[in-house]
């Protein structure tokens, strides 16, 4: 499911996907109904194809809903594990800093 909720976060922060879960029903010609788990239970399970992405089997790129760390409003904080490169960027009269860093919830290549 393609930011849902966003989990309290907007922008890059927040995570793209979460799931996989399994299609219980098709929903006229553009929906589903998915099966959320309880933790989910106060979503909506009905979503546009467009909110949705197929999953392409690799559990490694699965990140169960406990681990993401879920409070009762549906926010959560991103924890940072390690800075991975830093960058000072001149623009004309400023120099402006810049840091890649690795989350708790993410890969290496999707680091921001």
């Amino acid at each position: 499911m393609k930011g849902v909720m966003r989990f309290g976060k907007k922008g890059k922060l927040s995570p793209r996907y979460i799931g996989p879960y399994r299609i219980s029903q098709r929903v006229g010609n553009i929906a589903y109904e998915l099966e959320l788990p309880q933790e989910l239970a106060t979503i909506h399970p009905v979503f546009h194809i467009s909110m949705l992405k197929k999953c392409m089997g690799d559990p490694s790129l699965i990140i169960p809903t406990e681990d993401i760390g879920i409070n009762d409003s549906l926010s959560y904080e991103e924890i940072p594990v390690q800075i991975l490169d830093r960058q000072v960027r001149k623009l004309r009269t400023k120099e402006v800093a810049s840091v890649k860093v690795l989350w708790r919830n993410q890969f290496v290549k999707e680091a921001t």
